[in-house]
């Protein structure tokens, strides 16, 4: 769980970051697994003009908040049936994919990388990492093995929970290549 003023810095950092690596202003983001889309209104303050879509199972959330914050019902293996109109320069997936089972998380990453033209912001904590908080269903595999999947789906590291797609992986200089 992170607080507002966490979560806030976050959203600051995976926007600058995007728009380092593109060399413009963000003009879309998905938020994968969104919850009640608290994303939407960072990313607005920062970029009010930034397209934002929010995806999650919660037929709760996208009652309530669906409208206002442009959330869709769906997990991440609906995001090719939702013709969500990408590529986005930023794809967010916080909180969500250390839940999902070992073939889920696969097809979601290809699902992902499918629909980014920027940086994802990707929440995934290995068996390595000291964590904090509710584990229950929560999955961790060994950095390698992650590594091998995100490579699998042509996803790069370039920072803290950041990677790059096939799109901008070419316009990373060796070192940004974590």
């Amino acid at each position: 769980m992170h607080t507002p003023r966490e979560r806030a810095r976050t959203v600051r950092y995976a926007v600058s970051l995007a728009e380092f690596l593109l060399g413009r202003p963000l003009r879309s983001v998905l938020d994968v697994g969104c919850g009640q889309g608290e994303w939407h209104g960072l990313v607005r303050a920062i970029r009010p003009r930034a397209r934002y879509v929010g995806v999650d199972p919660s037929e709760y959330a996208v009652r309530r908040f669906g409208r206002r914050r442009h959330l869709l019902r769906g997990g991440v293996e609906d995001l090719p049936a939702l013709r969500l109109g990408g590529p986005f320069d930023l794809v967010v997936c916080a909180g969500v994919l250390n839940y999902l089972p070992r073939p889920v998380l696969g097809r979601g990453l290809g699902h992902i990388a499918s629909l980014l033209g920027g940086v994802a912001f990707l929440e995934i904590f290995a068996r390595e990492d000291e964590i904090e908080g509710c584990t229950q269903g929560f999955d961790r595999q060994s950095r390698a093995a992650y590594r091998r999947l995100l490579r699998r789906h042509g996803l790069t590291p370039c920072g803290p929970h950041a990677y790059v797609g096939r799109a901008l992986r070419g316009s990373l200089a060796a070192l940004e290549k974590c």
